[in-house]
């Protein structure tokens, strides 16, 4: 099994744009599993039309709840709770907004009215999409651990990859704790750029958090004829990293009429189709290197 991360250091540079179009490539040839690692923002599915098989419950952490035969209305969580998220009355109740799960009000509960149960911070699925199974997951508004969540959208999807299949994860942008959790045993970071300062800026984060974790980084600057100088200063950071840039896709609005209508861009013919083919032909000889 090999597995691809497709990330960007910002939002907004095509990361799913190119994943989508490298899914619908790669599945023309091999056994493909999909997953969105965004669980703060997921969007795959929205171009390759996925459809949910399936539904689960996910739990991040712990949230206080007060037991209204047992409490006695003492006040003692309320004065050692230091986020606020204690409600007096004459039984107490727990603000799940705003608690933090920190269990301070749980021990220091005289008469032990206060346990700490799962809390329900999101949902992950598994999707049938056109070009294979999609893993994919959303954390409710306001909820934290988007990295276990991912965690657990890969986990998921890793059962699903045949010995010699492929699975290819659209990461979240960034650098943060999702970012680590998406690069978690992966073979190779496709990092998506754009040629903007930005942009530039970014992916130099990205890439110092792939070769952190020992992971492989190849470069595709999208957009890339929007600024000739910003370009050339995207290749030069590549030639002096050592980091092949293996396609520089043009400012196609084919790309923006293929997402209105919900598809990928590879379905239809034009210049950014053209480089995401030469994309992925690189991408499969790197795959079948691997092999050996």
């Amino acid at each position: 099994m090999k597995e691809i991360v497709v990330l960007s250091g910002k939002g907004g540079t095509g990361k799913t744009t190119v994943t989508a179009a490298l899914a619908h490539l790669a599945s023309l040839e091999r056994r493909l599993v999909l997953a969105d690692a965004d669980v703060d923002a997921a969007n795959l599915e929205l171009v390759v039309d996925a459809q949910i098989q399936s539904e689960h419950e996910f739990s991040g952490g712990r949230l206080a709840r007060v037991d209204p035969e047992l409490c006695t209305a003492c006040d003692v969580c309320a004065q050692v709770c230091r986020f606020g998220a204690v409600l007096p009355g004459e039984v107490y109740e727990i603000d799940t907004i705003s608690c933090e799960g920190c269990a301070v009000c749980f021990y220091q509960c005289p008469v032990e009215a206060i346990r700490m149960e799962p809390a329900m911070d999101g949902h992950w699925y598994v999707s049938q999409s056109l070009y294979g199974p999609l893993v994919h997951g959303a954390l409710r508004a306001g909820r934290e651990n988007s990295g276990k969540l991912v965690a657990t959208v890969k986990e998921e999807a890793r059962k699903l990859v045949e010995d010699d299949g492929l699975l290819l994860v659209d990461g979240p942008p960034g650098i943060g704790c999702p970012v680590i959790a998406s690069l978690t045993g992966c073979q190779l970071a496709l990092v998506v750029t754009e040629p903007t300062v930005a942009g530039l800026h970014d992916m130099e984060r990205i890439v110092g958090v792939a070769r952190h974790f020992q992971v492989p980084v190849k470069v595709v600057l999208n957009k890339a004829d929007l600024s000739v100088e910003r370009s050339d200063e995207v290749s030069r950071f590549c030639e002096q990293e050592g980091l092949e840039l293996i396609g520089q896709i043009p400012f196609d609005m084919g790309v923006t009429q293929a997402m209105v209508q919900g598809v990928t861009v590879t379905t239809r013919e034009g210049p950014a189709t053209t480089v995401l083919h030469a994309i992925w032909a690189r991408l499969r000889g790197w795959l079948e290197e691997q092999s050996y």
